[in-house]
This record gives structure tokens, C-alpha cells and sequence, in this order.
């Protein structure tokens, strides 16, 4: 029989007709025309610009020959510097025993979905994969529409009124800040409003901080103080710490939902088994901070805020309204000032708006309606990474600690950003 005799394949009713994640799919077809000889500006995935600190580097070299399996929950002394972490940073008291180890915090979201039987309830916009997970397992999810007047943010009688609905119905909350996609954060008062619904309501909190570190401030504050017990804080290094591709992510529980992390390392152990061990021991050294990761830190932070300050600005001087961003490095925007000029160019959706602006201009934004957002808003997240990390945090360490990020360092060492911008307003301008 011929190799290419299809097979009469039947797939899962909840996987049928699923297209790859949006943020990959933007990536891979951005590669695809850059290969074909186009200028393309890539502002659809979201990966850090940045190196690994070198420290980080330099500790996964030397345990490049670490090849048993480690236990399922995590190595030891791993989460022992996650526990320490969290204890330090969010003045939460947590042990080894209270975290969980896993192959980037998107897979133990997952297996958290997977073993909590309830609703997943999502403020939009939201991060792309929080719903397609839910989907796959076959979860309810309940959406929470949050607006674009206070910043796309939750507000506690947005997430009570879905609540009280059904008081007794089991929920898992997202809350992912600094966001994606929007780029906004909380403040303490806001999050400690928040964890009062939440305890009111008994509701599980996923507090997804991986963007934590980029808050442009360096006050990222934890919604795990005000509600440690029913808390589940997730992190990693995928972000702040660069190491995307190296797939390591964190979960830390409280004790009273040990349940929980017993049962998603009981799935771990027959799925994927342990996370990669060389990796593991590196992020001992990220977890563990030190000078050099905080100067690291201090300059990722300098770069991104002046970069989306700057972005912001322009975008705002040609009537595109976006919150201004305080963390991360996304800008989630709105053409709805232009609605009747892009309608009357029979462009109807953020989707048709997007492919539009790529076929015109060779910039990759990513449609509002892949965040959760309705089909005909057009709005859609600007991520501000197509730019030499390397260089521009090089640079950025010779400055003073006084002395700001001007326009002349961006264009410099964020020429395709400040470019592709352009690119967006002067299309805009065109309709």
C-alpha cells in the first residue's frame, strides 16, 4: 500500500477543525514571508527580546550533563528557591512541598484543567490559550467582559456578579498581570478588593504572574497576600528571565489545595514525567536572584517601559486608543475611531483588519478576537519585541541609573519597532 493512502481518521469532537495557537501561527507565518523575501515587522508573538542572564547561562552549561529523571513534582532544591521566591517577594509563607514543577506554566494550566472538574471563568481580553484549553478537556468557560474605560481590567463587581449566578458552582479565576494582552496591571487596593469577592464566593484564584518581574516599576504586587488560601500563583522563566524555549514553568500552591497539586503530579508522572533536568538546575540560579539578576531586571524594565511609552504615544497621536502600558511588553489597541473608513474598504472584523494591515504593510498584530474579544471590534495586541535584545540591554547598562531611555537610544536599537508603528499609522491615515 502506497504511504500516501489516507487513513480514515477520526478526531476527537473537541480538537476537530482546531487551528494551531493564534500566537504561533502569526510566528510561523511571519517566518514564512520574511523567508519569501518580504519585509515583515513580527508584532504577533510574544517572546522576550532579551538573552538568558549569563549567570543563568553559564549554570545550565555546567549541568549540561545532569540526564536522570528528577521527581515529578520538581527537583528539590528548585522549589525550595521558588518557595523562597514567593516568600520573599509576595510575603507568602510556602515550602518545597507547596510547588510544582512543570514543562512551561501552559502545560500546567492544562493539567490543572484536566483534574479540577468546574467552570473556568476568563476576563477578556485574555491570554489565547486559556479557553482552547478548556475546549480540549471539554470545560465550561464563563467570560467575564471587562472594558476598554477601565483599561480592560477586572473589577470586583464584574467578577462577583458571575459569581453569585450560582454560589455553589466550583470556578477557577484567571487573573494574568501585567497582561497579556494589554499590558495593564493592578495595585495592591485593586487586588485586595479582588481576593474579598473571591474568598466571599470560595472561588479558586489562578494567578498567572508570569509577566511579574516586567512590571515597568518593579512593584509587582501579588493578589496571593490578600487571599493566600485559595491562591494558586504561576510563574516561570519563559519572560522575565528570557528562556522561552527552554519550557519551564512554575506553579505554587497553598496547603489547603495540596489536593490539587497531588493530583496534577499523579497526571505528570504518566504524561509527560519530569521536567528537563539540566533546565532545572539553571533555574535554581534565576530563582535565587542576586545582583546581577536585578540589574538585569532593572534594565529589561528601563528598555520596555520607554518602548511602549513611545509606541503608545504614537499611536495615540493618530487617534488609536490603547491603555497606556505598565508591564510586559504588549499594547492592546482599538481602531474604533476608524470604523467607518475601514468598513467603507470592506474591512468588517478585527481578523479581516489585521490580514489587511500584513498584505499592506508587512506588520503582524494579532486580532482582538483571538483574546476573546467580539468578531467585529476591531481591536487587536501589538507585541513590542522585534528588536536586538543583546544590544539594546548592552547599551542600556552603561547608562546611569538616573538617566532615562531617550527617542534617540529607540531609534537606535528599536528601529523596526519605531518603524513598523509608522507603518501602522500611516496606513491608517491612508483609508
Amino acid at each position: 500500500m502506497p504511504d500516501n493512502q489516507p487513513f480514515n481518521i477520526s478526531l476527537n469532537l473537541n480538537v476537530r477543525g482546531m487551528p494551531l495557537s493564534a500566537t504561533l501561527q502569526i510566528n510561523e507565518l511571519s517566518n514564512k514571508l520574511k523567508e519569501e523575501g518580504k519585509n515583515i515587522y513580527k508584532m504577533g508573538l510574544g517572546q522576550s527580546p532579551f538573552p538568558v542572564p549569563n549567570i543563568v547561562v553559564e549554570e545550565l552549561r555546567s549541568n549540561a550533563f545532569q540526564k536522570d529523571y528528577l521527581e515529578v513534582k520538581g527537583l528539590k532544591v528548585l522549589r525550595e528557591a521558588v518557595a523562597n521566591y514567593h516568600s520573599k517577594r509576595n510575603d507568602i509563607q510556602r515550602g518545597a512541598e507547596n510547588v510544582l514543577i512543570g514543562p512551561g506554566s501552559k502545560e500546567l494550566m492544562f493539567l490543572l484543567q484536566f483534574v479540577y472538574y468546574g467552570e473556568l471563568v476568563i476576563p477578556t481580553p485574555s491570554w489565547v490559550s486559556y479557553a482552547p484549553q478548556a475546549k480540549i478537556i471539554g470545560r465550561q468557560v464563563g467570560w467575564i467582559k471587562t472594558k476598554e474605560v477601565n483599561k480592560w481590567r477586572l473589577l470586583p463587581e464584574e467578577l462577583h456578579k458571575i459569581c453569585e449566578t450560582d454560589n455553589y458552582r466550583p470556578r477557577i479565576v484567571i487573573l494574568n498581570y501585567p497582561s497579556n494582552p494589554t499590558g495593564v496591571t493592578y495595585s495592591c487596593e485593586e487586588l485586595q478588593e479582588l481576593a474579598d469577592v473571591a474568598r466571599r464566593h470560595r472561588v479558586i484564584l489562578l494567578s498567572d504572574e508570569i509577566y511579574g518581574e516586567l512590571n515597568f516599576k518593579g512593584t509587582h504586587c501579588s493578589i496571593a497576600k490578600f487571599y493566600p488560601e485559595g491562591t494558586i500563583i504561576s510563574g516561570g522563566i519563559s519572560k522575565w528571565c528570557g528562556a522561552g524555549g527552554w519550557r519551564l514553568g512554575t506553579f505554587t500552591f497553598p496547603k489547603s489545595l495540596s489536593g490539587l497539586l497531588d493530583g496534577m503530579a499523579a497526571v505528570a508522572s504518566e504524561t509527560f514525567t519530569s521536567t528537563s533536568a539540566p533546565i532545572q538546575y539553571a533555574a535554581v540560579k534565576a530563582f535565587n536572584g542576586g545582583i546581577e539578576i536585578e540589574r538585569y531586571l532593572w534594565n529589561a524594565r528601563k528598555v520596555l517601559s520607554a518602548l511602549g511609552s513611545k509606541i503608545h504615544k504614537t499611536l495615540s497621536e493618530c487617534d488609536i486608543e490603547s491603555p497606556e502600558p505598565e508591564g510586559a511588553f504588549y499594547i492592546f489597541i482599538n481602531f474604533k475611531n476608524f470604523s467607518d473608513k475601514l468598513k467603507a474598504k470592506n474591512i468588517n472584523t478585527g481578523f479581516e483588519l489585521t490580514t489587511k494591515l500584513l498584505e499592506d504593510t508587512g506588520v503582524a498584530l494579532l486580532p482582538g478576537s483571538v483574546f476573546g474579544r467580539p468578531e467585529e471590534e476591531f481591536t487587536a495586541r501589538l507585541a513590542y519585541v522585534d528588536f536586538d535584545g543583546n544590544r539594546a540591554l548592552a547599551a542600556a547598562e552603561i547608562l546611569r541609573p538616573e538617566d532615562p531611555i531617550s527617542d534617540e537610544f529607540l531609534s537606535e536599537y528599536c528601529s523596526s519597532l519605531l518603524e513598523g508603528t509608522n507603518k501602522i499609522t500611516s496606513w491608517i491615515r491612508s483609508l
